[in-house]
């Protein structure tokens, strides 16, 4: 299982903090959410950033959903 976790306006669309998946890419993970923020969102597998939503996620791996973030 991968775990996701979704943070500020992502966690928000989603309606949780977390979800747990079947293994699969980051975009065949998000693939159930028909949303404009996450197709704005960055990501980390395993904390490590990645812009590639073809990324293979497999068991005990996190991914973090991360939303644009402004302010100063």
């Amino acid at each position: 299982m991968v775990t996701l976790r979704f943070f500020a306006a992502a966690r928000a669309e989603v309606g949780a903090a977390s979800l747990s998946r079947e293994a699969g890419s980051i975009d065949s993970l998000l693939a159930e959410f028909d949303s404009a923020v996450l197709n704005r969102c960055t990501f980390l597998v395993n904390g490590i950033a990645t812009t590639d939503r073809a990324t293979p996620l497999g068991d005990g791996d996190v991914l973090d959903v991360l939303p644009p973030f402004a302010g100063g």
